[in-house]
Formats: C-alpha cells, sequence, structure tokens
C-alpha cells in the first residue's frame, strides 16, 4: 500500500476543500447556497435548471432532499412547496430519509401524480485514508480510446454507454489478457468525476474492486477533479468498498418523480 502525496504533485487537496467542492456542486444542483448545507434549520428553494449542474439530473425537480447532516435542504417545485417543507420540519431529519416516514412524504406526492423515486448515499475520499490498494492482478490505466469496444453489459457500472462522451479514465484488472473487473469515471460536472465499479462475479471477494476503485481515484485527483461514489443503502457490498477505498458517507439524496415514470422505471428494470 502506498500514500500519495499530492502537495508534492502541486495538487493541494484537503478533506476540507474536499467537502466544500462537493458541497458547492450540490448548490449548483439545488439552486441554493452552500452555506445552506451547513445551517441548523432546514431550507426549502425553488429548483431551476441551473448551468454547471451534474449532467445526469433533470432539472427543474419535482422534489430533491439533500443532507450533510447538519440540516436538510430542499430543492422543489413551487407548488410543493407547503407540502415538503411541513414534512422535513416534522421529523428528525435522518428519519426523513426512510420509511416510515417517508410513507407521509409518498401518500402527499401520489395526490399530484408523484412518489419517491431514488434514495442514495454519496461518498467522498478521506485523504487521510486514501492510498493505492495492492492487487493480485495487473492493472492498467485505460483512456477512452482503449475501453471504447468495452460498453458492454458487464461493465455498465463502470462505463455509461448513454454518456459515453463523459467517461474519462478506467482502471482496469487483467488476468493475462482477460479483463476481470473495471472502475471507470465520468465527468458529471466540472469539478466532480463520478466513480463506478464491475468486477466477474468468480473473481469478486478478493480485493479487486477496492484495488480498482481506490487506484482510479488517486488518478482522479491527480486530474484536479474530485472523485465521488454512490451506493444505494441497502447495497452492502458497494458500500463495504467504499469504506475499504478510503471513502467516507459525505452527503444523501432522496429524488422524486412522476409516476408514469416510476412505472416505466419498474417495468424496464432488469
Amino acid at each position: 500500500m502506498t500514500h500519495v502525496n499530492f502537495t508534492e504533485k502541486g495538487i493541494a487537496v484537503t478533506n476540507s476543500e474536499i467537502l466544500s467542492i462537493a458541497m458547492a456542486q450540490s448548490a449548483v444542483d439545488l439552486n441554493c447556497s452552500l452555506e445552506d448545507f451547513n445551517r441548523t434549520e432546514n431550507i426549502v428553494v425553488k429548483s431551476v435548471a441551473k448551468e454547471g449542474a451534474r449532467k445526469y439530473l433533470t432539472l427543474p425537480f419535482f422534489c430533491c432532499l439533500v443532507s450533510y447532516g447538519s440540516n436538510i435542504v430542499a430543492s422543489v417545485n413551487p407548488e410543493l412547496v407547503d407540502l415538503v417543507e411541513s414534512y422535513i420540519n416534522k421529523y428528525p431529519i435522518e428519519h426523513c430519509f426512510e420509511p416510515p416516514n417517508l410513507y407521509v412524504l409518498n401518500e402527499g406526492l401520489k395526490k399530484r401524480g408523484l412518489g419517491v423515486c431514488f434514495t442514495a448515499e454519496y461518498f467522498l475520499p478521506d485523504m487521510s485514508l486514501l492510498k493505492s490498494l495492492p492487487c493480485a492482478y495487473e492493472i492498467r490505466i485505460l483512456s477512452p480510446i482503449e475501453f471504447k469496444d468495452l460498453y458492454l453489459p458487464e461493465w455498465s457500472n463502470a462505463l455509461c454507454d448513454k454518456r459515453r462522451e463523459l467517461d474519462m479514465l478506467a482502471a482496469a484488472a487483467f488476468d493475462g489478457n482477460k479483463i476481470i473487473g473495471m472502475a471507470g469515471c465520468s465527468a458529471d460536472c466540472d469539478t466532480m468525476w463520478q466513480i463506478g465499479i464491475d468486477v466477474l462475479p468468480e473473481y469478486r471477494r478478493s480485493g479487486i474492486a477496492s484495488a480498482l476503485t481506490s487506484r482510479l481515484a488517486i488518478e482522479v485527483i491527480g486530474e484536479g477533479k474530485v472523485p465521488f461514489y454512490c451506493a444505494a443503502w441497502p447495497n452492502i457490498r458497494s458500500v463495504r468498498n467504499a469504506i475499504k477505498s478510503g471513502f467516507r458517507p459525505a452527503w444523501v439524496e432522496m429524488t422524486v418523480k412522476s409516476l408514469e415514470f416510476i412505472s416505466y422505471f419498474n417495468s424496464n428494470k432488469e
């Protein structure tokens, strides 16, 4: 295991700087200020489509709740202000993102043809813990030209076929000439690149995922960007990989979609 001194490379990165960059991006996404995430009172703002927002977001939101731990910032359609404000001020922060309290919000949304759709936890690297972890297999860093023919089902978390132009780098593990695992990063916004990971089933539980994730995170920081990682709470395997790779929980999100979208998503989800 080796630590990388980014200061020596001319890249001054601290946990505080990384968190501020993430909050600044969330502020763009939600149409609020960075300082809003550090307040003790909850904040409700109008959602608008803003330049610089994460490219995979569909804006404006019907409703998106975000918490970095101190409070909840809700970015909403004006017609939902009363419903959402009442909800987030009724329950503790952490319970607003999970059942059974979440059912209260969902019942109110259903009357408007909407529903709770996505909930996720987001992770940022802890610079005191991030290091290049060992791997029993060769790891190679791939450029877009080198992975252009690898948009295959087995690498669907690492590479995004619908947004190929955003995929910047990949770290691939090889068993001989066979790729057995891959971590990829997409330039979802100007300052932050998101990491996704896939490992072939027969090679899992051998440290490949964390070796690839940590290696790619270091490469991303070397490019002057902040790597971030997203996982659903029940995805224990993914959360464990984030922690082992030197990432720590930073913020949570909950997004509302139309009931039509939710039905379509459920009927087409493999």
